[in-house]
């Protein structure tokens, strides 16, 4: 069986609008969690704060009353819906805290001008304050995935939300689909926040809160970004790091770099490419740089032979 509105607000079937809301207020103020701490209170305010929400307009409560809750939430039946039949089933917002504010018109429920009983007392001074006061949702962070390659070119990323619309009737509401378009610059990093203002849910006497999305960093197989350079690593044997050799680097952009090392490489030897980093951000012509260390690989065994030429060589 559906639920009962009238019975959740202690009324009878009968009830006119302003009993309705007598009746809310009385109630919100007796039950609300910040005054009543019984571990039911939130889920009694709720309840509340919905049925009042369904009563206290007209056409939710004519459906209401005529169809019951299943008729509401899931819609009228196309066979008793006249010429324009109400096919958008009713969603409650499950923000109790906006149906208060909206009925108070502020955040504290135990202020000075109502009594327990739901009564408004004489106000010195001009009466309510901060009726109506509209408070934005907080911000929605999520993380923004993208590779170096996806950093070095720039890109567009198109992002699905899902979120709920007000309803022309500005009582109800949906859930809608929307891309988001992200033009991603040459040279951001890690971190980088983008802000898509007042695109989360709406809601009656809310601000919808800001999207924002940070970028964040996926690994890569070859490089390590630091700030505006790359990093890589090059694996080595012991005669080339003591010898020279040339290195062969694939770039971001495909390139094949040919990078003659002419120092004997120790395990902290370092060869600096210039111009061959990231872009950077406020001119991305301009590129940091690439470094490159090596993991030097040493032999397992050495023949006899091999380990006098070494010492000759080496050693004398």
């Amino acid at each position: 069986m559906g639920q009962d509105y009238y019975a959740v607000l202690e009324l009878g079937r009968g009830a006119t609008d302003a009993d309705i809301k007598k009746a809310y207020r009385k109630l919100a103020l007796k039950y609300h969690p910040l005054k009543c701490k019984e571990p039911w209170a939130p889920k009694r305010f709720r309840q509340l704060a919905e049925a009042y929400d369904v009563l206290s307009d007209p056409m939710k409560k004519g459906i209401y009353d005529k169809f019951g809750e299943e008729g509401l939430k899931g819609g009228i039946p196309l066979e008793f819906g006249g010429e324009n039949p109400w096919t958008v089933g009713y969603v409650f917002h499950n923000n109790p805290d906006k149906v208060f504010r909206e009925f108070f018109g502020g955040d504290n429920p135990f202020a000075e001008f109502f009594a327990e009983d739901g009564s408004e007392l004489i106000l010195p001074f001009g009466g309510l304050r901060g009726r109506g006061a509209m408070k934005q949702d907080p911000p929605i962070v999520r993380d923004l995935y993208l590779s170096l390659e996806d950093l070095f070119y720039g890109c567009t990323k198109k992002i699905k939300i899902s979120r709920r619309v007000m309803n022309e009737d500005d009582q109800t509401s949906t859930i809608r689909d929307k891309i988001l378009t992200i033009d991603v610059q040459p040279g951001w990093k890690q971190g980088t926040r983008i802000t898509f203002e007042k695109e989360g849910d709406q809601g009656p006497n809310v601000i919808p809160a800001d999207i924002t999305f940070v970028v964040q960093e996926k690994i890569h197989p070859r490089f390590k970004r630091d700030n505006d350079n790359l990093t890589y690593v090059a694996t080595i044997p012991l005669g080339k790091a003591l010898v020279g050799c040339m290195v062969e680097v694939r770039t971001l952009d495909g390139r094949l770099l040919n990078i003659p090392i002419n120092d004997i490489v120790d395990p902290k030897y370092c060869k600096v490419v210039p111009g061959e980093g990231m872009p950077l951000l406020q001119d991305p012509r301009r590129k940091g740089d690439l470094h490159i260390y090596f993991n030097i690989c040493f032999p397992t065994k050495l023949t006899r032979d091999k380990k006098l030429l070494l010492k000759s060589a080496l050693l004398s």
